[in-house]
């Protein structure tokens, strides 16, 4: 029976410090990641409005310049994270730049350890980009902050 009680008050103590930690942390940030193709912006274009269409989370879209800027943010529901993400591909001399910048914020302590800690802001352009890579059937060498 001491055993149940150490664990769970291992646990308490365990969220307790995460939970810590995240208030001390920043409820905003910045991020962003950027990708380099062998192709023309209007070739990627498609290719990444295809894939951030494919993401689980509902945004709006704030501004649309095909091809080359896209600004959306996550929906006025969603209460636990957000901020606008601008996405911007720009001409390069074999190819194009795809580089997606984000402005965010993390309401809850615990998800925002997690965010910053465990997972990394720049986790899901991480995934966005090099699908975008992937879909292009290039290599996916991401560069930014």
């Amino acid at each position: 029976m001491k055993w149940i009680a150490f664990t769970v008050g291992g646990l308490v103590v365990l969220v307790a410090g995460i939970a810590t930690v995240g208030l001390m942390l920043p409820r905003t940030h910045k991020a962003s990641r950027t990708l380099r193709v062998k192709r023309p912006p209007a070739d990627v274009w498609p290719v990444v409005m295809q894939v951030t269409q494919a993401s689980d989370v509902p945004v709006d879209v704030l501004d649309s310049q095909p091809p080359h800027h896209l600004v959306t943010r996550v929906t006025e529901k969603e209460k636990n994270f957000g901020g606008p993400w601008t996405i911007d591909l720009t001409p390069a001399d074999d190819g194009s730049t795809v580089t997606i910048a984000e402005d965010g914020w993390v309401a809850n302590p615990i998800f925002r350890f997690i965010s910053r800690v465990v997972i990394g802001h720049h986790a899901t352009m991480d995934g966005i980009l090099k699908q975008v890579a992937k879909t292009l059937n290039e290599e996916a060498v991401l560069t930014g902050e």
